[in-house]
């Protein structure tokens, strides 16, 4: 079983600065952080105007960066070959969510200069755990700290940007938020109607966040999500609405349509949040795993973006003594979180592998929260 390590800061910002000196032959004049982030409940809602209550990781993506003469962009990284080297407003690939933040900026107005920038990073890739997301605003940061502050508001809209422009990928501004705005021991309870954020105290007594990647594929860009997206929208049109955040359940009663299990999704999981935030505040622990569960059930069945790996570490967590468990991410693969006493951790992981061994998956990787 192997258990993901966060490492620490200076670990990971001397890997990148040695790469950058290596493989660029800069010298690094600023560095950034930012971290991955596991979504406690509130999945799909974000660009439905709705309520979500994200955890930022300990598990954080680093960048080093330093100043060219030109307007050009090099990039590097610890988890990927090769050099991207070019104009930021035709990077692919990886480089879209590195190299594009600068070409993001300089959209905002901003006067970025040329920027060489080597990335190191302790999230885990394709897990579900918003390792894009972390890249992007790692970058932001950098720069922030290399050219002088810049407003977070613009960050976050540059990050989005870049994420959905060059990218590709439709997500709807979570992982952004809770990338640049989370502190160490709260949870952020978002609200994408009115923009609000508000700390939730996240200190459960005896109990473990446990993260389960279960190291199949995951995939925002494929289409699945983006698919998923157009839905809600054509719910929210045909129910009248500007978004699945002014329908309430009884306005689906009766509903035959297509959309019906994706707007019940939405319309539920944030009556979930508001009742999650509430059962935390109020130490109710079994009733906040069992509105993990819930979540669980309703991706599942009525958004259909759950996959067998999820299902079964979900289910094995279950059986192994959590007082609920959940996919978190966009789904279609990732990870899932399990909440645990704390002496329940160890059986619970080796029952998930256990399970994963006997269906000949791969290896689970385990995180703590």
């Amino acid at each position: 079983m192997h258990l993901i390590d966060p490492g620490t800061a200076g670990e990971h910002v001397r890997r990148a600065a040695t790469l950058l000196q290596s493989a660029l032959g800069a010298s690094p004049m600023a560095a950034g952080r930012a971290s991955g982030r596991v979504n406690l409940i509130g999945e799909h809602t974000d660009y439905n105007q709705g309520l979500c209550l994200p955890l930022a990781l300990p598990h954080a993506t680093y960048a080093v960066v330093a100043p060219r003469g030109d307007d050009q962009v090099r990039a590097v990284s610890t988890l990927a070959p090769g050099t991207y080297a070019g104009d930021p407003a035709t990077a692919g690939g990886w480089a879209a969510y590195s190299a594009g933040v600068v070409w993001a900026l300089r959209e905002e107005g901003l006067d970025i200069p040329g920027i060489d920038m080597a990335i190191a990073s302790s999230v885990p890739v394709g897990a579900g755990l918003s390792s894009s997301a972390a890249l992007s605003c790692s970058v932001a940061m950098a720069i922030a700290a290399l050219v002088g502050p810049i407003d977070p508001e613009v960050m976050l809209r540059a990050t989005m940007r870049a994420e959905h422009e060059r990218a590709g990928a439709p997500t709807g501004g979570m992982d952004q938020t809770v990338a640049l705005f989370a502190t160490p021991g709260e949870a952020l309870l978002l609200d994408f109607a009115d923009g609000s954020r508000t700390p939730v105290t996240w200190a459960p007594p005896g109990l473990a966040l446990l993260v389960i990647d279960t190291c199949a594929p995951h995939d925002l860009a494929d289409g699945q999500y983006a698919a998923r997206r157009a839905g809600c929208e054509s719910a929210a049109a045909a129910l009248g609405a500007a978004s699945l955040r002014q329908v309430d359940e009884p306005a689906l009663a009766g509903a035959a349509e297509a959309w019906l299990p994706l707007a019940r999704h939405v319309v539920t999981e944030n009556r979930r949040v508001e009742e999650f935030a509430q059962a935390v505040a109020a130490g109710e622990w079994p009733e906040v795993g069992a509105l993990m569960t819930s979540s669980h059930e309703s991706l599942r069945d009525d958004f259909a973006v759950s996959c067998d790996q999820l299902d079964v570490a979900v289910q094995v967590a279950l059986d192994t003594g959590a007082l609920g468990a959940r996919m978190t991410g966009g789904g279609f693969g990732g990870s899932a979180i399990a909440l645990l006493p704390e002496d329940r951790v160890q059986p619970a992981m080796a029952a998930v592998a256990s399970a994963y061994a006997g269906r000949h998956w791969r290896e689970p990787r385990f995180l703590r929260a």
